[in-house]
């Protein structure tokens, strides 16, 4: 029986780990899987666990070309909400915040959800009509959301500036209380610790070279740096490269690549309770659990797979925060990056099987792919255990494009996703 000294036991509870403290198996590549998953991130391995958990497929391999939770989910800035717009939006991020709420108990591993609110505020009438829209249109979906005055607004957060004399004046905002926070790297960690308990072989550094096809035009094959691995089923799960893999397959894809800016401060005691977010500023903070201050920017202008951005958003950003908090003036940025978020045309995500018998994808959530780890990995699960869609995700297919059947969320939740 192994045993664990006491740090080892402290670095799980809280979900550290280190490399010779494996949290899942390291297997050997199979020449044959019922299901390849190309991409190691939140939604790749939730995917995988869930066709395991609820579908009885547990050989799978998730293929990832760097480590677990490396790419976008390590790069992200937390905030969990489902208070969109369009129909079809709530009602897939709500399955997300439902899941969301018992992840932890259901993993058996401390992903560190805390529904702390989302607050989203107005500066200008245009932003007060949207507002109002949103919380109209979410309460018809049984979505939660509420309106508040500037005075509720600083008593939910009492360290908002709502004086008159600044640039961006605070008319009110809409909450969302079930809205929160998670750990990132903690919700990669226990998807795949799960997985692996139910068999699903996950393979770090292996990247995908080529998805070959067989006569028919079916998949037949995906070729790695590893090997290759025999299968009738990919899903392509690849945040911010789905093009690049995708044309593996000879698949052109509706989307096109942008770093997605955000930075953190130096660790401090806690003293921000809460999530504000400002789509007129293209700003957004909260506290994570290590004490740093997480503050989102908006996208680059021009399309890149750059993972900085260009230094004058970074700048406008800290500027409005310091404005609506100055109690965060003297604070020392610790570092910043930027994420390489895939955008489609309607700004909503693609969850579908193709043209190409056995390739299914999930893409294009822009800036909202976090928050709905465990709705998207539960729906494409589905998709690709079946053939066919969830209900949920029926509405977020590639035939959309073709049929001009769009969800246009991008004035719904503009940057601050």
């Amino acid at each position: 029986m192994q045993t664990y000294s006491a740090l080892q036991l402290l670095r799980r509870a809280f979900g550290g780990h280190q490399s010779w403290e494996p949290l899942w198996r390291q297997p050997a590549l199979k020449p044959a899987y019922d299901v390849v998953i190309i991409g190691g991130g939140g939604h790749g391995l939730a995917t995988a666990y869930y066709l395991a958990k609820e579908h009885g497929i547990t050989n799978v391999a998730v293929l990832e070309k760097g480590w677990i939770g490396g790419g976008n989910t390590g790069r992200n800035t937390t905030i969990i909400r489902s208070n969109y717009l369009f129909d079809e939006s709530a009602a897939l991020y709500d399955h997300a915040v439902k899941l969301w709420d018992d992840l932890s108990q259901a993993l058996n591993y401390n992903v560190m959800y805390s529904a702390r609110g989302v607050m989203m505020l107005a500066h200008t009438v245009h932003d007060v009509q949207s507002a109002k829209r949103h919380i109209h249109a979410n309460r018809l979906n049984g979505v939660d959301n509420e309106w508040l005055d500037p005075e509720a607004c600083k008593a939910f957060c009492p360290e908002l500036n709502i004086s008159d004399n600044i640039r961006y004046p605070i008319m009110g905002g809409a909450l969302q209380r079930r809205g929160g926070t998670a750990r990132h790297d903690a919700v990669a960690w226990g998807y795949a610790r799960a997985a692996d308990a139910m068999g699903v072989d996950i393979i770090q550094n292996c990247e995908v070279t080529a998805i070959r096809r067989d006569a028919t035009g079916a998949i037949e094959a995906v070729e790695t740096t590893k090997g290759t691995v025999k299968t009738r089923k990919v899903g392509v799960v690849a945040a911010g490269h789905t093009s690049v893999v995708m044309s593996m397959a000879d698949v052109r894809m509706p989307l096109e690549s942008y770093p997605l800016q955000a930075l953190v401060s130096e660790p401090v005691k806690p003293t921000f309770t809460c999530v504000v977010m400002s789509n007129t500023i293209h700003a957004y903070i909260s506290q994570s659990d290590k004490g740093e201050l997480v503050i989102g920017a908006g996208t680059d202008a021009y399309t890149s797979y750059s993972q900085r951005g260009a230094l004058h958003i970074t700048e406008h950003t800290l500027d409005a925060i310091c404005e609506l908090f100055p109690m965060f003036r003297r604070m020392r940025m610790l570092r910043n990056w930027g994420g390489i978020v895939d955008v489609t045309p309607d700004r909503s995500p693609i969850l579908s099987k193709t043209a190409v018998p056995g390739l299914f994808v999930n893409c294009g959530w822009g800036t909202g792919g976090f928050k709905a780890t465990p709705g998207s990995g539960n729906v494409f699960a589905h998709t690709i255990a079946t053939g066919e869609p969830h209900r949920i995700n029926a509405p977020f297919t590639l035939d959309r494009f073709r049929d001009g059947t769009l969800i246009d969320e991008a004035a719904a939740a503009a940057v601050a996703h």
